[in-house]
């Protein structure tokens, strides 16, 4: 398993989405199919006949930033290439958001630029103002929640999570279960993020998830950066990057990530037999919770592939395949109420107490800069 991508994530106005009957893709052709590269839908390309036809004639998408183990992006790519026939490659398979975006402008005009993107809800939007990325809705366009999508649908969110609290408890006695626990003196030595929180997104939802609990607000980010201080001073912080490899040699007994990683860690082990016995809790204390959001380049090399790739990642397939990673896919709800839900992949996913509230990408953006600004000189390492 390799490490969680640094990644900044989208800021999503509630995981208690809207239910709503997901729709089919409509294959009634307009009365003027426009070329795949302009369509706005798979109606405007002259149905999902004519643009799956068009896919398949360019036989390729690339991808950027998709690691196979993070929201079973191995399992969608392999099961887009049975399905369709198109030979899916990835550039960079532990990139970054920015990494991503940097692609698309840099190599604009070249058959190696990205198709698609997967990003964080302010690279989205970035990617957006830049104009890098083309307007297309989905079939299920109208069930995403409007707080989920760019009202031009040059981005919609497809998965998210919540921050967690990871732990072995064959080398840790008890394990925690809020941020709280972390403070106590039997926890030396074992408390990690994945990464440093001014490159790594889950690392900063991490430092961002401490503030809540520690009387932060979403205006307010510095008592999650007291908070690393204060462990770090009493030696319960450790400044190593949590990996699967990490985990498995003791090296970060307690790790701090996303739930869907966290937990599909846990598979991971088992099924390789790994000497670990990896539990996962999301802190009630410090409920933190983002989505991640998906794309189609503006230039993108595969026009037709790059909207049927958007297609399949939105569909129920797609979006059921996600669940079966722990990530909760964006038109849960709608796919519950409509009965294409898978019942016992859902119902595998952890306990949240409460409901979470979000902060607006303003504030996102003004938390970010704190830690940017304060974190390596509270925090060393």
């Amino acid at each position: 398993m390799s490490a969680p991508r640094l990644r900044t994530v989208s800021v999503a106005a509630g995981l208690a989405l809207a239910a709503a009957p997901l729709s089919g893709c409509a294959d009634e052709p307009p009365a003027a199919p426009r070329p795949p590269a302009v369509a706005t839908s798979a109606v405007d390309a002259g149905g999902m006949a004519a643009l799956t036809a068009a896919a398949k004639k360019e036989g390729a998408l690339n991808t950027i930033a998709l690691p196979r183990d993070w929201a079973n992006y191995g399992a969608l790519v392999d099961g887009f290439e049975r399905k369709y026939g198109i030979k899916v490659t990835t550039e960079n398979p532990e990139g970054t958001s920015q990494d991503e975006i940097n692609a698309l402008k840099e190599h604009r005009g070249e058959g190696r630029a990205p198709d698609v993107i997967d990003v964080g809800g302010s690279f989205a939007h970035s990617a957006a103002r830049q104009g890098l990325l083309a307007p297309y809705k989905v079939a299920s366009y109208d069930q995403i929640p409007g707080e989920q999508k760019d009202p031009q649908a040059r981005w919609y969110n497809n998965y998210g999570g919540y921050v967690s609290i990871g732990c072995d408890a064959k080398r840790v006695k008890t394990c925690p279960s809020t941020f709280a626990d972390l403070r106590k003196p039997e926890y030396k030595g074992q408390v990690a993020l994945n990464g440093d929180p001014t490159k790594s997104g889950s690392a900063f939802a991490g430092v961002y998830a401490a503030a809540l609990a520690n009387g932060g607000s979403f205006d307010d980010i510095r008592p999650g950066i007291d908070f690393f201080a204060e462990l770090s001073k009493n030696g319960n912080f450790i400044p190593v990057a949590s990996t699967a490899d990490t985990i498995a040699k003791g090296q970060t007994p307690i790790s701090i990530d996303w739930d869907f990683l966290n937990l599909g860690y846990a598979d991971e082990f088992r099924k390789k037999g790994a000497d670990v016995d990896w539990r996962t809790a999301i802190p009630f204390d410090g409920s933190f919770a983002e989505y991640y959001a998906s794309g189609v380049n503006k230039d993108a090399p595969h026009p037709a592939a790059a909207r049927l790739w958007q297609e399949y990642l939105f569909s129920p397939e797609g979006q059921n395949i996600r669940l079966g990673a722990y990530a909760r896919p964006v038109l849960m709800d709608a796919m519950k109420k409509d009965g294409t839900l898978d019942k016992a992949a859902a119902e595998k996913l952890p306990t949240v107490e409460g409901t979470p509230t979000f902060p607006t990408e303003a504030q996102t953006e003004k938390a970010r800069e704190t830690v940017n600004r304060g974190w390596a000189k509270a925090v060393p390492g």
